[in-house]
């Protein structure tokens, strides 16, 4: 490649590159973390997302509108953000690209994954415990929406929820890569709330909180054994769709415009 190609870069491109670094950067000392700080994020994250599942919860008691609830979770995905806590299914992008990028090992992937996986159900169980003690008015609600993901069954549709919910969150992280701009990132998480929640896609930590709001009711049909059989499935659809419907194309997208990069950088020098 000669030196006038890198000039003529596209602003795409260059945008692409400079998100890729951004996420190794980011990635590396995320899977290199202490266990105390993996675990004491990953139960924040779980917090988070309990305070998204808290207000979607009063919004749906209160309008019976499942898109007007999805947009009020976005409190939950913006709380994560700002907060630097940690969501199970945002572990997809940036430490796989961190992986590949020989920065950690995948080891250091699954460690990851599942103290996050864990520590995000711990806290939330926990959250929603005291939420169902404050606010016994939203039980009927709470009892409904969790059976509505429990006791919905194993099936080819069932199944495609929970590819395009992991495809969607890490669809987020993706986006909050691609820009510096607070008001963006912002924006990506209050979308990404609104699809994900209001459409009712399936994401493994969101729905197990609202799973466990309902098992605090004690009306439920369904218990901890049929919750875990739910969150198999939820969880096997979820890293399908975060890793080859998002994870991996943009990771070829990114390896090919770094390799052109380096190519031009040989050149020059």
């Amino acid at each position: 490649m000669e030196p006038e190609d890198h000039i003529m870069q596209g602003p795409g491109e260059q945008r692409v590159a400079e998100a890729a670094e951004r996420i190794v950067a980011e990635g590396r000392p995320r899977l290199h973390r202490t266990w105390t700080s993996l675990v004491a994020t990953s139960l924040l994250g779980g917090i988070d997302v309990g305070v998204g599942v808290m207000t979607l919860l009063f919004v749906r008691h209160a309008t019976g509108s499942e898109l007007l609830a999805g947009l009020a979770f976005s409190v939950g995905l913006i709380a994560l953000l700002l907060g630097h806590s940690e969501l199970f299914t945002e572990g997809f992008l940036v430490p796989v690209a961190t992986v590949i990028a020989g920065a950690a090992t995948w080891l250091d992937l699954v460690r990851m994954w599942a103290t996050v996986l864990v520590m995000n159900l711990i806290g939330g169980w926990v959250f929603m415990w005291l939420v169902m003690q404050a606010y016994p008015d939203l039980h009927r609600t709470a009892a409904a929406l969790g059976a509505h993901f429990v006791d919905a069954g194993y099936t080819l549709s069932t199944f495609c929820l929970t590819v395009l919910g992991g495809g969607v969150i890490t669809l987020m992280t993706r986006m909050h890569h691609g820009t510096e701009s607070m008001t963006g990132k912002i924006t990506a998480s209050i979308t990404t709330a609104f699809v994900l929640a209001g459409l009712g896609l399936w994401h493994s930590v969101l729905d197990s909180l609202i799973a466990f709001a309902g098992m605090h009711t004690g009306r439920t049909s369904y218990g901890y054994a049929d919750w875990l059989r739910w969150l198999a499935w939820a969880v096997l659809g979820n890293i399908v769709g975060g890793l080859l419907l998002t994870t991996a194309l943009r990771l070829i997208r990114s390896a090919s415009v770094l390799s052109a990069d380096n190519e031009s950088a040989k050149a020059d020098s």
